[in-house]
């Protein structure tokens, strides 16, 4: 089974991208983040034309997930803890999170809160999602050590200094500091590896380029979606890739998909 993630930064925006990128690829389930649409609004008649089903989560023009399969959608979940953290004034639950049952394995779409800057509210919110996520995560191993679990999407942190294309320029921003990269190594030391690193070493090896000062060509990127399984599903994990040739052409997403095979 092939299993991918990919922030598509607007599905109405890069429809036509992603059914051709489907078609190419022969992917079994896809994690979408930043969809950026209401549910009315979600393009799902041209996956359905492909074979597949869709489920959708989205409030606005803003965040949004969704997960497309061939292989079944079972349990739908739009949200990972009933205390899952809310955001905004009244605080309330955003569009970042959707889990399903696709051919045995349960695939958790996430788009992680950005935190903006050190001293934003969303930067608090962002340390408290990452916890929430952390606490049920570990009870979903704790509950089942053999179970099927990929946790999967734009985690909007960079783990290590090889994830970003220079350290000096991310120094005292979000997405490298302590508490980001100790939430993230929390998941990991739970149970949950990264199983796209060991195929696709760095440094130099990103998801993420920023559209402004070509900082493609000039390879001035991030690592940061991630595929993290549960033990019993890392061991069957036999190849991953980051498919850079995605962030080229007409009109990309600024993140490229992350892709695992499973046996």
């Amino acid at each position: 089974m092939r299993i991918a993630t990919w922030n598509v930064n607007s599905i109405r925006s890069r429809i036509d991208r992603v059914v051709a990128w489907l078609e190419a690829n022969d992917v079994d389930v896809l994690a979408i983040q930043e969809t950026k649409c209401r549910e009315d609004q979600f393009p799902g008649l041209e996956l359905s034309a492909l074979g597949y089903e869709y489920v959708h989560f989205g409030l606005s023009q803003w965040n949004g997930v969704a997960l497309i399969s061939r292989v079944g959608l079972e349990d739908v979940a739009m949200s990972f803890a009933d205390d899952q953290p809310h955001f905004g004034d009244p605080p309330a639950l955003e569009a970042r999170s959707i889990g399903a049952t696709c051919g045995g394995v349960r695939v958790w779409s996430f788009y992680v809160p950005n935190g903006r800057t050190l001293d934003d509210p969303h930067y608090t919110y962002k340390l408290a999602w990452l916890d929430r996520l952390h606490a049920a995560s570990s009870q979903w191993l704790a509950d089942d050590p053999q179970a099927q679990i990929a946790l999967v999407g734009d985690w909007n942190v960079a783990p290590t200094d090889e994830d970003v294309w220079d350290m000096s320029v991310f120094e005292g921003h979000t997405h490298v500091s302590v508490p980001e990269r100790e939430a993230f190594h929390a998941i990991v030391d739970a149970g949950y590896a990264d199983v796209v690193r060991p195929h696709t070493p760095g440094p130099g090896v990103y998801t993420y380029w920023d559209y402004q000062q070509l900082a493609f060509p000039k390879k001035r990127g991030l690592r940061i979606d991630f595929i993290l399984a549960s033990p019993a599903l890392a061991s069957r994990v036999e190849s991953a890739h980051i498919d850079r040739e995605e962030r080229k052409g007409k009109g990309p997403s600024d993140h490229a998909p992350v892709v695992i095979d499973i046996k």
